[in-house]
Parts: structure tokens; C-alpha cells; sequence
């Protein structure tokens, strides 16, 4: 049996992290530029999974959704917080 997308990925990098079935509480989209960043917040977890896109897409709120992402750290207004990077997303 073939190894599917998120597999292959965690195996190259050992940092990755994949979640299946995660329901959307919120989602914001906001412009960067050229980019149009997208933040969501899950049930049961306190800390932001952001991506960026080159389109504006639709709300995911309430959507269950599978998430390959890696946990790293953003200095905002001086205060370090935890965020997820997410580097794929796929609607459950």
C-alpha cells in the first residue's frame, strides 16, 4: 500500500505534525502583500494554525479539517507566542 501525502512528508521532516478530524472554531483571513494569510483556531487548542494563500478562500468555520503543520514561535509586540505553521490543510 502506498504511503499517502502526509506520510511521506512527516517521514522527510520529523518535525511535521498530522491531525485528522480537527473542527474549525474560527477562521480569519487577512492581506499581506501579495499573500492572504489565514488563521484558525481549533476546538480543544489554545494556539493559532496559520498558512498563507494567494487567493482569498472560503470560511472553513465549522468544517472539520486534516492538518500536516510544525510548532514554532512569533515574537508579537514584544511577547513570544507559540504558533503552527501549517503546510497542508485538506477539508476532512
Amino acid at each position: 500500500m502506498k504511503n499517502s501525502e502526509p506520510e511521506k512528508l512527516i517521514k522527510k521532516h520529523e518535525k511535521l505534525v498530522h491531525s485528522d478530524m480537527m473542527k474549525v472554531t474560527s477562521h480569519v483571513q487577512r492581506e499581506a502583500g501579495k499573500w492572504i494569510v489565514n488563521t484558525l483556531m481549533v476546538e480543544g487548542c489554545d494556539v493559532p494554525f496559520r498558512y498563507k494563500r494567494q487567493v482569498q478562500y472560503k470560511s472553513l468555520k465549522g468544517q472539520c479539517v486534516n492538518l500536516t503543520y510544525y510548532p514554532t514561535k512569533e515574537l508579537i509586540a514584544g511577547i513570544e507566542m507559540e504558533i503552527m505553521n501549517v503546510v497542508r490543510i485538506k477539508v476532512s
